[in-house]
């Protein structure tokens, strides 16, 4: 393989050094310059193939033409008007309320992810009249102070401390790594019969909600198994527990449906929404029931940024683009064929432990030992640094850094799927 030019890279990065903090998460040392559809080119002109959509953002392609004119236009009009309405908050506002499920009438912008899980938890402790919030371990909802109180990733939180009372939690179907060392399906879902215990060991009587991801991301694209998320719901249900579903990661196509909920017919009374929904745009939201928003008088919740007409012009085009390149059906087509391939890797390779996924999101969790199940972060890590060598541009996560993060944009074809993965199989022969 050609040595690739890395001049410029290396002067970028000592700016970096120079000039910026070392609390952001760890990413192989390229810089980007541009990117298009599922490629990106960095500042020496390097090639690579994306699968990381800018952690899981980029759902309709870098610069996706129809977007980059539908902000341009909306720059030369209006950029910003804090709570004041405009048409393309309030079109927004009616799409986004006809495209989700028909219990859910309420929309409320915010500019992050962060901002959307922050402002559900707020909502529902107010409608409640209640203040405990029960999560997951492995959960991750966002880093400011309410997300991170329900957060079931320690490091995460860890030295931040304290943080906002009321955060129950109770382990999340990681199937692989059961902490019960059970199976599925002989498990008969132990772990939601389990947190009748957890309620009632941790509780004080004031449980105001639950909040859960489709599948847990920063955990390292953990999928809980069929029918899990529904009983939940029920359970839910039956308590009087607001269910939030944080789909700020999930949502807009991601998982092969426009929203990851579809799968199983959920209806959570909340739902968070972000990331994909901009494509690269700062927009998220929280969805919901008028009966829960309406605790809420005039003033008593709102965003600086929140449904500004930049973002919600962007978002609107991320739908438009959606529907008529039909990105949802192509991300189940594409994700099917790119997992047969995934699967391939894993009859050769003992290093790979486990391939989990849906749609165009999947995580290969790398091992030292098939049988001890032993994780091997340091080999995930140079696995990940040797692909982008080599022209693939991927990342890591998981609870223990060992999982190799697959999210390449919607646009993905499946020639691009077909190189990804001879790169792939080409540095695990080398390890």
């Amino acid at each position: 393989m050609k040595a690739k030019n890395d001049k410029k890279t290396k002067e970028f990065l000592e700016v970096s050094r120079k000039y910026e903090p070392s609390c952001m998460s760890w990413q192989a040392p390229v810089v980007w310059d541009h990117a298009q559809g599922a490629e990106i080119w960095d500042v020496d002109g390097n090639h690579y193939i994306d699968w990381t959509s800018g952690v899981l953002v980029a759902n309709v392609g870098h610069a996706h033409p129809h977007l980059a004119e539908a902000l341009g236009e909306q720059a030369k009009k209006l950029l910003n008007t804090y709570d004041f309405p405009t048409p393309e908050r309030l079109n927004l506002a009616r799409k986004i309320i006809e495209h989700t499920p028909s219990h859910l009438d309420k929309v409320f912008f915010v500019a992050t992810g962060s901002e959307a899980t922050d402002a559900a938890l707020r909502i529902v402790k107010r409608y409640t009249k209640k203040f405990e919030v029960l999560a997951f371990w492995g959960g991750f909802h966002g880093r400011s102070f309410g997300p991170m109180s329900v957060a079931g990733i320690g490091g995460i939180k860890r030295n931040f401390g304290p943080l906002i009372p009321g955060g129950i939690f109770a382990p999340y179907p990681y199937c692989y790594r059961c902490p019960f060392e059970k199976a599925y399906p002989d498990c008969k879902y132990f772990c939601l019969d389990y947190l009748d215990r957890i309620v009632e060991t941790e509780s004080t009587g004031s449980l105001a909600g639950l909040i859960i991801e489709p599948y847990q991301g920063a955990a390292g694209f953990v999928f809980p198994p069929e029918g899990y998320l529904k009983k939940l719901e029920e359970w839910a249900k039956k308590r009087n527990v607001v269910f939030i579903l944080d789909e700020v990661q999930s949502s807009f196509g991601r998982t092969g449906k426009m929203w990851a909920l579809e799968h199983e017919g959920l209806e959570p009374d909340v739902l968070c929404l972000g990331k994909g929904m901009g494509s690269g745009v700062p927009i998220a939201a929280v969805v919901t029931r008028s009966e829960i928003i309406s605790c809420l008088g005039p003033g008593e919740m709102s965003s600086t940024l929140g449904g500004n007409p930049l973002s919600c012009s962007g978002a609107l085009a991320v739908f438009e683009i959606m529907e008529v390149e039909n990105l949802i059906q192509k991300a189940a087509e594409n994700g099917k064929y790119l997992h047969e391939k995934l699967l391939s890797l894993k009859d050769k390779y003992p290093v790979i432990g486990d391939i989990r996924g849906k749609g165009l999101v999947y995580g290969i969790e790398f091992v030292k030992d098939r049988k001890t199940k032993e994780p091997a972060p340091d080999l995930a890590r140079n696995i990940v640094l040797k692909c982008v060598e080599n022209g693939l541009m991927v990342g890591k996560l998981g609870i223990y850094g060992n999982v190799m993060r697959i999210a390449p944009p919607l646009v993905i074809t499946p020639e691009l799927i077909d190189l990804s993965v001879l790169i792939l199989e080409k540095v695990l022969s080398e390890f």
